[in-house]
């Protein structure tokens, strides 16, 4: 499946908050509000473990038509089912993650600074996260890079930015007003009582027309 050049919306699966034995079930309602893009993120997990979620995630993405994107592990892609890989900063390279995810994989990158997101641009992912930009459990090694970078960010580069870190509905207007066209949302959407409905809040957000 290739790269949604139109996707705004993006959920992280993360199995430090959800149990890997609802992990099916939480992804449908996901995809059923409308996320465009989902992401399993296991830390800590073994390849094992993340294969048997994985195998179960991509049966639902495939009904859905939406790629599912491993955090990591570019060796496990194929056997997956999965459609790609996301990449840090200190993971292997985006050419490395490329070859080993296979032939038409979707990579993405991780960038903590403008700095960082201007360098990616040679590195040829398909799409890059920016952030934290707000404080975050999920990313307690990095410092909340604020908002301020937001418009210059999709100024000066070229390839899909998604804003990734601490962005909840009750914050997401303010950063679509900072210059946001795509976020990435991962504890608002896990913890919400109803994930389809809160999808489909952020949606309406992120497709309302933007501020004069």
């Amino acid at each position: 499946m290739k790269y949604p050049a139109d996707a705004q919306l993006y959920g992280i699966l993360d199995l430090g908050y959800v149990d890997a034995g609802s992990a099916t079930e939480v992804a449908d309602g996901m995809l059923d509000g409308g996320v465009q893009i989902l992401q399993l993120r296991a830390k800590g997990r073994t390849a094992g473990e993340i294969l048997s979620v994985a195998q179960g995630l991509a049966v639902i993405c495939r009904k859905f038509g939406v790629p599912l994107i491993l955090n990591d592990h570019p060796e496990l892609v194929g056997e997956a089912g999965a459609d790609g890989v996301h990449v840090g900063q200190d993971d292997v390279s985006v050419a490395e993650a490329r070859s080993l995810a296979g032939e038409g994989a979707i990579v993405g990158l991780s960038t903590h600074s403008l700095a960082q997101a201007e360098a990616s641009v040679v590195l040829r992912p398909d799409y890059i996260g920016f952030g934290p930009l707000f404080a975050t459990p999920t990313k307690p090694d990095y410092a909340a890079i604020g908002t301020g970078d937001v418009r210059e960010v999709h100024r000066r580069v070229s390839l899909p930015v998604f804003c990734i870190g601490g962005i909840k509905r009750e914050n997401l207007k303010a950063v679509i007003e900072a210059g946001a066209q795509r976020v990435v949302i991962v504890s608002g959407i896990l913890t919400a009582p109803d994930i389809a409905a809160y999808v489909r809040e952020c949606l309406t957000f992120l497709n309302s027309p933007p501020p004069p």
